[in-house]
């Protein structure tokens, strides 16, 4: 897929052998790589859903990395990269029920995503996913000074060293400062949009289908309650998911992806709801 300002990326996809009727599109966690979802769209595809995985630019496939001369933000991610590929995946199947979904920064972009688009949008999807605001997290004031370091490192060194620092890939001073923001603040916005993104997340009126792992304290229960409450008039589920259902793997914010059936089995099952109940 190609992006409004050249940026390229592969657009993975897994479809099922029959004609889906729904399809997800899904955006991985913070310095992920998309091919890492692949288990994901297979137990989807094994259930007649088809799944398009989106790669983050500086990340995996993506032609661009994080530098002091290549930067960028939200803005890019959500105006540029997921038009670009839900353009691709709309295309392929065009009459298909859209949701989207995502995992950690992945679930929060989604629903920003939604915001900007929920006339287009019939659900989504959210699996150890949650505001970064750090009030709802154990340890708050560590958070809020890991928080706070965020941007001034990210100018230091040109880009915010995630691999060094063992938290998420090697991200762009705009992504940093926009996350950051909004994990001390407890509110959504990008730098160059002049968007309200508090507002837009209120009037979402889309099933929201979320679930926190059980031992999770990257995404913590109190941090997911805390995006879902922005979201008032959405038809929202939330499950707890713990290591029965992950066939024996830790539920906690990785360990997941290995062993995805039953969080999928528990998706389809709930994707039938009413958005207007």
């Amino acid at each position: 897929m190609t992006a409004a300002d050249g940026a390229r990326s592969e657009l993975i996809c897994v479809q099922p052998d029959e004609p889906a009727a729904q399809c997800v599109y899904w955006l991985p966690a913070m310095g992920v790589a998309a091919k890492h979802y692949l288990w994901l769209a297979e137990a989807f595809a094994a259930r007649g859903v088809v799944v398009a995985l989106h790669e983050w630019r500086g990340i995996g496939s993506s032609d661009r990395r994080a530098s002091r001369s290549h930067d960028w933000g939200y803005r890019e991610l959500l105006e540029m990269d997921l038009p670009a590929g839900v353009r691709e995946a709309r295309k392929r199947w065009p009459q298909a029920e859209f949701w989207v979904g995502g995992h950690s920064l992945g679930g929060q972009l989604s629903c920003l995503y939604a915001s900007l688009h929920r006339h287009d949008i019939t659900g989504i999807l959210l699996v150890a996913s949650g505001s970064p605001y750090w009030r709802t997290f154990a340890y708050a004031p560590l958070i809020f000074a890991a928080l706070g370091l965020a941007t001034p490192l990210s100018r230091l060194v040109g880009y915010l060293p995630g691999r060094r620092l063992g938290f998420g890939g090697n991200e762009a001073r705009g992504v940093s400062a926009d996350w950051s923001r909004s994990g001390r603040s407890g509110r959504y916005a990008a730098r160059g949009m002049a968007v309200d993104f508090e507002q837009q997340l209120g009037a979402l009126q889309i099933p929201v289908l979320a679930q926190v792992l059980r031992d999770d304290w990257l995404a913590p229960s109190r941090s997911l309650a805390w995006l879902l409450d922005k979201m008032p008039r959405a038809a929202k589920r939330t499950d707890i998911v713990a290591p029965e259902q992950l066939a024996g793997q830790p539920a906690d914010h990785f360990s997941w992806m290995k062993a995805p059936d039953g969080i999928v089995a528990q998706w389809l099952a709930s994707m039938a709801i009413d958005p207007g109940t």
